[in-house]
């Protein structure tokens, strides 16, 4: 049975109905978070024309951006551990706010390595938000029902990931504009980002948010007494979510290129769209994928469009013309629910470890820092073979469905 915490005098009820309204709040970050990746995906192609940079080197924003998940989020668990989750949430969005206010000045002097370090700033505010919203979103309710409402916040971020795409396209690549090597545009786009997100954090302030011990969220009666490490499904989550991060990255991060190179009259604007409609099919898998869960068991499921993607893959290395085009768009959709899914599954009952446990999943985003670079490099000959890569990532998170998120119980039951 499951054990509702009672933190406060205005924590929720036992039926947990009074976590409606943060859920709802915190909910409203995950689109934040996708539209600022959705953004990053389109500037890789954008700055190498404006900025003519190759390649390899325009994945270095994917660096940049994903490495502060590794660098920041141990610390931002630590800070949440100390100070809570809502006082996490509000760094995390100032530091949003101040990369993107920093994308001005970047812009201002055309400067590629000024821009990596406001999209590090940025994006270090994203991992204090991640570090926060995820774990958050898991002890709002039920422990049975976790994977579930993740992925059903995610969504949302699935949504902003989407809206990303169409505003570079109508902005970045804008036929009538002053060309590709303005970035006006650029500027402008974050400065509203950023104004928009103060905004959000000023609710927050205003905002009470119950804070949930999550040594009492566990799904039985069981008293924790091992380590973290010694949670073998946690550990194969860390190790699933770098492998799955890394492929999702990658293959958005040279979507463009291989759109452009695998049709002809596929230019960046029309490619752009194809992007923003393979991240609107991501966010349909997400609600479709999170309404399967209540049929089918979250690790099956993600075992299931774990296997399709590797066919898929398969199809987008070796293929050619719209059919892999399609192929690497459809990718996109059995996606959705893998990072919410490993996520939930290797934090649950994980008790009191779980904002620490929480912190090193995120770090483990930092495989999306890592493999685009040598996707890049493979692809500077031909795009489509650098997707090997992604096609062995899948590998492992089918695995970890199929077998890493058994939780083996080691600890003396009540």
């Amino acid at each position: 049975m499951a054990i509702t915490s009672t933190t406060t005098a205005a924590a929720a009820p036992a039926n947990g109905k009074g976590y409606l309204f943060p859920l709802i709040l915190v909910t409203s970050l995950f689109l934040l978070w996708g539209l600022a990746y959705g953004l990053l995906d389109v500037l890789n192609k954008h700055f190498q024309e404006a900025l003519n940079v190759t390649k390899a080197r325009s994945t270095l924003l994917q660096a940049a951006y994903f490495g502060a998940y590794f660098l920041i989020a141990l610390p931002a668990g630590i800070f949440m551990s100390k100070y809570g989750y809502k006082k996490g949430i509000i760094l995390g969005l100032l530091l949003y706010a101040t990369g993107a206010f920093l994308f001005y000045p970047s812009a201002q002097l055309m400067s590629f390595n000024f821009f990596l370090l406001a999209v590090f700033i940025l994006a270090s505010g994203l991992t204090c938000l991640e570090t926060a919203a995820n774990p958050y979103v898991t002890v709002l309710g039920k422990p049975e029902t976790s994977e579930f409402r993740l992925n059903l916040s995610q969504c949302f971020n699935g949504v902003g990931s989407f809206i990303g795409p169409i505003i570079a396209a109508n902005v970045f690549f804008n036929e009538s504009g002053s060309g590709s090597g303005n970035l006006d545009s650029v500027r402008m786009v974050y400065i509203i980002i950023a104004i928009v997100v103060l905004f959000v954090a000023f609710l927050f302030w205003r905002t009470y948010l119950p804070e949930i011990k999550e040594s009492e969220m566990v799904s039985s009666k069981v008293q924790d007494t091992k380590p973290l490490f010694q949670h073998s499904h946690f550990v194969y989550g860390v190790i699933a979510q770098f492998f799955y991060v890394a492929a999702q990255v990658g293959i958005a991060a040279l979507f463009i290129n291989y759109c452009t190179e695998a049709k002809h009259e596929i230019d960046n604007a029309k490619a752009s769209y194809l992007l923003s409609i393979s991240l609107l099919l991501f966010t349909v898998g997400r609600f479709v994928g999170t309404a399967l869960m209540r049929k089918i068991a979250p690790n099956t499921l993600l075992m299931i469009f774990a296997l399709i993607n590797i066919l898929l893959c398969a199809v987008v290395v070796f293929g050619n013309g719209w059919l892999s085009v399609y192929a690497l768009m459809t990718v996109f959709f059995f996606e959705s629910i893998m990072f919410p899914t490993i996520f939930a599954l290797g934090v649950k009952d994980l008790g009191h470890h779980t904002k620490k446990g929480s912190s090193f999943q995120i770090m483990s985003i930092v495989g999306g820092a890592l493999m685009p670079y040598f996707m890049g490099l493979l692809s500077e000959k031909a795009t489509a073979q650098a997707y090997i890569i992604p096609l062995f990532c899948f590998i492992v998170v089918a695995w970890y469905g199929w077998k890493g998120y058994k939780i083996k119980t080691g600890a003396v039951r009540s």
